[in-house]
């Protein structure tokens, strides 16, 4: 729920898009004629001349049927951009989709690094708006988002029959206003609500610190243009200070740049060994080996269900090609890439097309399935808690999902309430006397608005002290243990 290093509320504008900042490629890879209108070109390349112009006069008699014959005027742009919009959703394939000229700029800007909205990658997944990853040190990760939720409305506006992008246009909104999210979670009985502030940032992708013992920690957020180089910066910084090992976070990194990921990962691989292989519609494989040198100190890498799409080749590739340690959850699953096509349909909209599959230096597949880490290690329940609702206080001898949430919170900052099954009995009662006391509220054993608010801020304290990150100090401890093997110079 509230995940560390959280601090400010902001969207992404990604969310705008299909999936996330998912992989796009540069270079060869165009698919989509450049000739001819924009429909004709798109028919062009999926299949014979003689079949692609019928199915184009089929859509052109549509149009202009709707056009001379629907009761009310419509506007034509919007027609065309259905049509699109229909045939991307047709793939059913939740990473390819169709902006229009808005939303294509601001993809391109979140390429590049800059963000604006609540801070939510997401995608369109059996006609659901389903959430890749909330983003490190946003919005959405500090009200609660997490991967895999089903984001159901916003403000009391449905999102059932919308296209993505859509959707992703109620969400957005004035800066500093407020996002009333509702979200199906699995194992959560009811639907759960989130306030989320609107903001905008310019994203840091990379931090990096020394730990103790010549440990270095570098935190990577996402894979935008300029992650590389700072990434590049702070990998020697850590280096020229004597680091002995070092751990690569990347747990809630929804993806992000193909060839900037490639670019990092030569800086930790060894020369000719696999970095990644990508598989095209022809199933001929291409094979991207490091240029670079191995390192001479063990590596560590942290993941969880939000690392994705360029996340899990970065894990994949060190874990195949340098021997490094994995640990934390399994990944997300994404093992197809993206490429943007931005300029053959003329106006400034964009096509973001699935155009192959990626595999693992050992040619597997991980889309759908993640990457298990060697060291499986989960966070306390208390990081994942739902919120509670504050329109109602709770008593004693209630028993909901809102007194568990309560429950859990209690239990993690240590007022052991004995239950943790939603039943709002007398030793419950006991521990929110102990917390509203320890919080100087006045102490009823209920949990008013007051109280839930106080309980929640205490937690994200809690979370965001890296003393109670266990994942965080699992790999602090496994990496030293590496550091001190005789084994650990490669």
């Amino acid at each position: 729920m509230y995940k560390g290093r959280t601090v400010a509320l902001f969207v992404v504008v990604a969310v705008l898009v299909s999936s996330a900042l998912t992989m796009t490629l540069t270079g060869n890879w165009s698919l989509v004629s450049s000739s001819g209108s924009p429909v004709s070109g798109i028919f062009a390349s999926m299949g014979g001349e003689s079949a692609s112009k019928d199915d184009l006069n089929k859509i052109e008699t549509a149009l202009n049927l709707v056009k001379k014959n629907y009761v009310q005027d419509v506007d034509q742009s919007k027609l065309v951009d259905g049509a699109i919009n229909g045939i991307m959703s047709a793939l059913d394939d939740p990473f390819s989709s169709y902006m229009g000229k808005k939303t294509a700029e601001e993809f391109t800007e979140q390429i590049q690094g800059s963000f604006s909205g609540i801070g939510a990658e997401v995608s369109m997944e059996n006609g659901s708006v389903v959430v890749v990853s909330p983003i490190k040190g946003s919005p959405a990760e500090k009200a609660g988002i997490h991967a895999k939720d089903i984001l159901l409305s916003v403000n009391g506006e449905s999102f059932e029959g919308l296209s993505l992008n859509e959707a992703v246009s109620k969400i957005r909104g004035p800066k500093g206003s407020v996002a009333k999210v509702k979200v199906k979670r699995s194992g959560t009985a009811s639907a759960l609500e989130f306030e989320i502030k609107r903001d905008d940032i310019a994203m840091e992708t990379v931090n990096a610190r020394m730990e103790k013992g010549g440990v270095g920690y570098i935190e990577i957020t996402e894979f935008s243009m300029n992650t590389g180089q700072r990434f590049k910066k702070e990998l020697e910084s850590l280096e020229s200070k004597g680091m002995k090992g070092l751990v690569i976070d990347v747990r809630n990194n929804p993806g992000g740049v193909l060839s900037v990921v490639i670019d990092m990962a030569q800086r930790l691989i060894g020369k000719d060994k696999v970095i990644v292989q990508v598989e095209n519609k022809m199933k001929q494989r291409d094979q991207t080996v490091s240029k670079g040198t191995a390192k001479p100190y063990p590596i560590v890498v942290l993941t969880n269900k939000g690392s994705a799409s360029a996340s899990e080749i970065l894990a994949g590739a060190l874990k195949e090609s340098a021997n490094a340690k994995l640990i934390g959850d399994t990944t997300y699953g994404k093992g197809t890439v993206q490429t943007s096509f931005d300029k053959e349909l003329g106006d400034g909209s964009l096509l973001k097309i699935t155009i192959a599959k990626w595999l693992t230096p050992n040619g597997e597949w991980i889309h759908k399935k993640g990457i298990k880490p060697d060291i499986a290690v989960s966070q306390p329940a208390y990081f994942s808690v739902a919120p509670i609702n504050k329109e109602k206080t709770l008593k004693y001898d209630m028993n909901n999902e809102d007194v568990k949430s309560a429950q859990v919170m209690l239990n993690g900052l240590g007022f052991a309430p004995g239950r943790t099954d939603g039943y709002f009995d007398t030793k419950t009662v006991a521990a929110v006397k102990n917390f509203q006391k320890s919080s100087k509220l006045t102490v009823t054993g209920n949990i008013d608005a007051k109280t839930a608010e106080a309980l929640e801020k205490s937690l994200i304290a809690h979370i965001r002290d890296p003393k109670n990150d266990v994942q965080l100090n699992r790999a602090f401890t496994e990496i030293r243990k590496e550091i001190a093997s005789p084994a650990s110079n490669k």
